[in-house]
């Protein structure tokens, strides 16, 4: 073909995403019918564009009929692409199995997130299409304790080293702890007396009208810390090295966002509550049951996840007594909580008594934070825990 035959065309995409390769250099010939470049889509599509993707998965679902002309009339002639810095060309990358083309880029990431095979997934929406819903069904029920035992008793015995791609959870822990590993720890741990706490929470939740007023311990848990980080707000301060100077500066914060450790089906996860010394016990703990829920769902946004000032890891929930949790970057402490238990102790009459305690351990930044610090803030959270009315005159 003659050189006048050719044309400069620019084709803009119809999709948002991401260009994951580029099948030409700039002032390359491209080949009819061959892809100009693979996007990765990160927005909803409609029915119409995904015919175009992939006319044959549309073709077994969808009458003739319903395929938009624009698929029938393309017809590119021997196109010469402009440099990809002044043109976006598209070739969608074709999914995997048949149920793949069924649900929107956002189901597909979320089942990448959670590590599950869609073409696993019966969906349920038009034409067979996988929605969220579907997926959040399909990982409750996957991790129901029926379904977890029977697994359990499935797995195979592995008989040699077998490599295997992190987790999207994983690789993000993976990221965290190494920057935390720059963090010099010290740890300091307490037993608490949480015997009248768990009698107030009891009579609470007794009287509570539904679910979401009853009260859990984390909640009274956060209020204390809340209410100590007043008092000692070196531990929800943050270390700047970015300075110019040689020397790094502390940088106060106000508000007192405290992470929590959530375990979800994919994995442990921290949100964020927020404006905690703002939140009463009650409101605390409709958040904390939220971001749970969330979470489990896996439809926490990365919004939830950023901005912590403080971390408690309730590790107690599944066991354990004494932790030594790992600082988060951009914190200056952590405080694990352990499993709550009776334990025989001695009343003021030397008596022997039945008391449940559980222990707080506490990590914290010793570059610039000392022990007796820790000891003084750890010692106003067991008052506070132990006789819980002592935070009322401090409560907002």
């Amino acid at each position: 073909m003659a050189q006048s035959d050719k044309a400069s065309v620019e084709i803009t995409s119809r999709f948002t995403g991401v260009i994951k390769k580029l099948h030409y250099d700039s002032d390359d010939m491209a080949i009819v019918g061959k892809p100009l470049v693979d996007i990765d889509i990160q927005g909803e599509i409609s029915l119409e564009d995904e015919a175009l993707i992939n006319p044959g998965a549309v073709a077994q679902n969808d009458p003739v009929d319903n395929i938009p002309a624009a698929a029938a009339e393309t017809d590119l002639k021997d196109v010469t692409t402009p440099a990809p810095s002044e043109s976006s060309t598209l070739d969608v990358q074709k999914s995997r199995g048949k149920h793949s083309t069924l649900a929107t880029p956002a189901v597909r990431h979320l089942t990448k997130e959670l590590g599950i095979d869609i073409a696993d997934i019966d969906g349920t929406g038009k034409d067979g299409r996988v929605l969220k819903e579907d997926v959040q069904r399909h990982v409750a029920v996957r991790d129901s304790p029926s379904s977890t035992r029977a697994a359990s008793s499935s797995t195979t015995t592995i008989t040699e080293d077998t490599p295997a791609s992190l987790t999207p959870a994983q690789a993000a822990m993976f990221r965290t702890m190494t920057k935390s590993l720059a963090i010099p720890h010290f740890l300091y741990s307490d037993a608490i007396d949480t015997t009248t706490l768990t009698a107030l929470r009891r009579r609470l939740n007794s009287q509570a009208r539904g679910d979401d007023q009853r009260i859990s311990a984390l909640a009274f848990i956060l209020k204390a810390m809340s209410q100590a980080l007043v008092e000692y707000p070196i531990l929800n301060a943050r270390l700047d090295t970015t300075s110019e100077s040689d020397r790094p500066t502390l940088v106060y914060r106000p508000a007192h966002n405290i992470g929590i450790a959530v375990d979800t089906p994919s994995g442990l996860i921290v949100p964020v509550v927020r404006n905690v010394q703002a939140l009463s016990v009650l409101e605390l703990a409709k958040e904390i049951s939220r971001l749970a829920s969330l979470g489990k769902q896996g439809k926490l946004t990365s919004a939830d996840f950023t901005g912590g000032t403080f971390s408690v890891s309730n590790v107690g929930s599944i066991g354990g007594g004494v932790v030594s949790p790992v600082i988060v970057e951009g914190q200056m402490s952590i405080v694990g909580v352990g499993k709550a238990k009776r334990v025989p102790a001695f009343d003021e009459h030397g008596e022997v008594v039945a008391r449940e305690e559980c222990t707080l351990s506490w990590s914290a930044d010793h570059r610039v934070v000392d022990g007796a610090t820790v000891a003084r803030c750890a010692e106003l959270v067991r008052g506070m825990l132990e006789e819980p009315s002592s935070m009322l005159v401090n409560l907002r």
